[in-house]
């Protein structure tokens, strides 16, 4: 592309005052070098494992601690994965390189998203060579998702954000106004190939309220920072696999939606199911473009009785949202968190003969353990981080047993 201007040659002629106060932060390596080993102490009979076992427990604890509470969150997500696919992911500092890798957890990272986000949808487009493509539409369906992950190969080149963003603005732009648009790209490479000024672009995401987040793979890029901070999105440079896991994490549970958006109803259908042996064999409309298959199980779509293979999905004949009961249920828990349980000290909660876990019975050890606000129940830490993470209610609050 002759006419191709590398928006990092650009970064002069930006002026937004919103990134200009990040500059008197300064950069991780200007600053002095932190003596993490300080921080480990020994008790008093020499041994470290103390302060190991305090460190991994806060690790634990630190997705309980960033929730926030009384957050108008956007339920129903069109998320667009925008991936790295250039010469910049061949690098080998990620084993077996950075492409593998980071498709390796991104497998992870959409099964999770599914799980806890049941009626959203996601696409993903891949980059390099200057260009950008859609390799898996907008669509709840994990499998195609994961297909199109696993035939992702590095291309050559460099990627183009600008035209990755456009592509997913011309989809987004579309879907409903009460829906939480965002858009998440793993860039491995320190430059973008782009058409014209991104400037433009930002404003466009902007004006659409468009969400954009940014994972570095290598280093901090200022343009990807900036863009982040006028959509209102994360951007993060990661330090290793298991940061990169974690940061991966940290865009699982649904955004706060913007101050704009007006609450609304949404229209969804609960679609009858049909079993293999009851039903004629026929083609389900959400595949009847490509990959069409003649099956008999389905759901058929309450309004215009049209059939689709899975749930939830969108009806292809008369567009309305068709969901299960199961799948609201799990999307509850967002709107009403459990509250974190308190921090108390093992020996004075509970006696040392009913010093046990009320949830998985192993024998309390730590110094600290974690009490139920309402049943006052004391818990292990691993079980603590399960119950906010999986089950989202007190086993012992459902079940009616206080203590």
């Amino acid at each position: 592309m002759d006419n191709a201007k590398r928006s990092g040659t650009n970064l002069q002629t930006i002026k937004m005052a919103a990134a200009d106060d990040d500059i008197e932060k300064g950069y991780a390596w200007e600053t002095e070098y932190e003596r993490t080993w300080e921080g480990l102490t020994e008790d008093s009979s020499g041994s470290l494992q103390s302060s190991v076992n305090e460190i991994i427990r806060g690790n634990k604890k630190k997705q309980i601690i960033k929730r926030a509470s009384n957050l108008k969150l956007g339920m129903i997500r069109y998320l667009f994965l925008v991936i790295d696919a250039s010469n910049a992911m061949n690098e080998q500092d990620l084993k077996p390189n950075r492409l593998i890798a980071t498709t390796k957890l991104l497998e992870t990272f959409i099964h999770e998203f599914f799980d806890q986000n049941p009626i959203s949808q996601l696409g993903i487009i891949s980059t390099s060579n200057k260009r950008s493509a859609i390799i898996s539409d907008l669509s709840g369906d994990i499998r195609r998702h994961l297909n199109s992950l696993q035939k992702l190969t590095s291309g050559a080149g460099e990627p183009s954000l600008q035209n990755s963003y456009e592509m997913a603005i011309s989809v987004l732009k579309y879907v409903p106004d009460h829906s939480s648009r965002e858009i998440l790209t793993l860039c491995g490479s320190l430059t973008t190939c782009d058409p014209f000024d991104i400037n433009f672009t930002i404003k466009t995401l902007r004006e659409h309220r468009i969400r954009v987040s940014i994972i570095g793979l290598a280093a901090e890029v200022r343009i990807m920072k900036v863009l982040c901070k006028n959509t209102d999105g994360k951007y993060a440079v990661m330090m290793d696999v298991p940061h990169l896991k974690e940061l991966l994490n940290d865009q699982v549970a649904p955004p706060p939606i913007y101050k704009e958006t007006k609450p609304s109803l949404v229209l969804m259908g609960f679609p009858n199911e049909i079993s293999a042996d009851d039903a004629m064999l026929s083609t389900c409309w959400c595949h009847i473009k490509n990959e069409a298959k003649i099956t008999g199980h389905g759901y058929l779509c309450p309004r215009c009785q049209a059939k689709c293979c899975d749930l939830p999905s969108e009806c292809q004949v008369c567009g309305i949202l068709l969901v299960s009961a199961p799948h609201l249920a799990r999307s509850y828990h967002h709107l009403f968190p459990l509250a974190p349980f308190n921090d108390v000290s093992t020996e004075d909660a509970l006696p040392a003969h009913r010093r046990f876990c009320t949830s998985c019975q192993t024998y309390l050890t730590d110094k600290i353990s974690y009490q139920c606000q309402k049943c006052n129940s004391v818990f292990c830490v691993d079980c603590d981080v399960f119950i906010h993470d999986s089950l989202h209610t007190c086993p012992v609050c459902t079940s009616g047993k206080t203590n």
